[in-house]
This record gives C-alpha cells, sequence and structure tokens, in this order.
C-alpha cells in the first residue's frame, strides 16, 4: 500500500520522506490557505517546491467546475512536473474532464468520493485514482471502511486498474483497517502516520533492554 501526506507544508513532507515511506502528497485548495498560500503564482511555486521534495505522486487540485475550465487548469497543473496528478472534483464535467486528460495521458484523482457509484464511474473515466473521504462519512454517521471495501470488490469483479485513494484519514486505525481491505493508497495527515509507530509495549521493552544492557555494562 503507498502511503501520501496530506498537507502542504514543506516541513511535514520532508519529515515524511525522510522517513523513507512517502509515496507521495496530496493537497487542496484549504490545505493551501492553511499555510497562508495565496495567489496564483505562489501556488504554482508551492507546488513546484513538492515536487522537488517528493519522488512522485503530487495531487494538485483544480479549482474550476466546468469541462473547459477544468481542462485548462489542469493542463497547466499537468504541465509544471511530471510527477503532477491532477486532482479533479466528482461532478458531472468532472467525469467528463478525467476521460479527457485520461486520452492525452495526464494522471487524475478523483476527489470528494463518497459512494461506490461515483467511484465507478470515474473509474469507467479512467482515473488513475479515486478518493474516499473516510473520516466525513463517519462523521455522520455512515461507514467509510464499507465504502472501501464496495469499491474494492467493484474494481476487482472487472479489473480496473483505478487505485483506491482513501481519504479523509482520522487516525492510525484507519490506515491498517485500509490496508486490511485492499485500498491502493492511504493519504493521512503526518500525525496519523506517525501513530502507526506508536505502541506501549514497544517502549516498556526498549527501557527494559536499554536498563538490562546499562546494568551489563556496569553503568
Amino acid at each position: 500500500m503507498k502511503f501520501f501526506i496530506d498537507t502542504a507544508n514543506l516541513d511535514q513532507i520532508r519529515e515524511a520522506q525522510d522517513l523513507g515511506i512517502l509515496d507521495g502528497v496530496t493537497t487542496n485548495p484549504s490545505l493551501m490557505a492553511k499555510e497562508g498560500i495565496t495567489g496564483d503564482e505562489n501556488v504554482i511555486n508551492h507546488y513546484k517546491a513538492i515536487c522537488d521534495i517528493v519522488d512522485d505522486n503530487v495531487s494538485a487540485e483544480v479549482i474550476s467546475t466546468t469541462f473547459d475550465e477544468i481542462v485548462k487548469e489542469g493542463e497547466a497543473l499537468a504541465a509544471l512536473n511530471p510527477k503532477i496528478v491532477v486532482k479533479v472534483p466528482m461532478i458531472k464535467d468532472g467525469v467528463k474532464a478525467i476521460k479527457y486528460f485520461s486520452s492525452k495521458g495526464i494522471k487524475t484523482n478523483c476527489t470528494l468520493i463518497f459512494s461506490a457509484g461515483q467511484a465507478l464511474l470515474a473509474a469507467k473515466a479512467g482515473a488513475t485514482y479515486v478518493s474516499p473521504f473516510l473520516g466525513r462519512l463517519d462523521d455522520i454517521s455512515s461507514d467509510g471502511l464499507v465504502l472501501i471495501e464496495d469499491i474494492r470488490t467493484i474494481f476487482d469483479n472487472y479489473g480496473y486498474e483505478t487505485q483506491i485513494l482513501a481519504a479523509s484519514i482520522r487516525g492510525p486505525l484507519h490506515i491498517v483497517n485500509c490496508a486490511k481491505l485492499g485500498a491502493d493508497v492511504i493519504t493521512a495527515p503526518l500525525a496519523a502516520i506517525v501513530g502507526l509507530l506508536k505502541h506501549p509495549l514497544t517502549d516498556t521493552g526498549l527501557a527494559t533492554f536499554l536498563a538490562d544492557h546499562a546494568k551489563a555494562a556496569g553503568k
């Protein structure tokens, strides 16, 4: 399973990259704004900075909602760097744009997926990734993991090459459960990824080993 980090914070991206497990980055206008990145030129330069850090797979989201504008914006983003994946919303014109991008060899990430039917449409249009939002479904008392399972079954039934990119991850358990269900990718905040490192028995075990070593060494 690939690990993407969901942020526009360059320090967090570098930390995840240094950990040695990072496969990509997902961003959106909200994450850009959170880092104080505003204005078209600054946003473009920030995407370039992210591409300089990671090896591949930088999802850059369009803000347009009509076919012609999505295509125009998406082509401009894709031209920035071969690592760019154009992130397109799950709307009618977005699906049309995904089909167009697919025909041009431009990688896409269909975002804001909340149903298996939406994921199916995006896959048929040739999306590279679909992004079902687990946490937001959990927030309205719906089980986001069931959606991952349903999409996995449908894609496997028909051999779709579109990858399931589990998004809106809220913690380490989401990551583990997505791996168990066969998600191809997760995108998560740094805290959720680093949270996989932690276990109290690891901490106590290491403390015991170090204490025993100190005794044996006469310290």
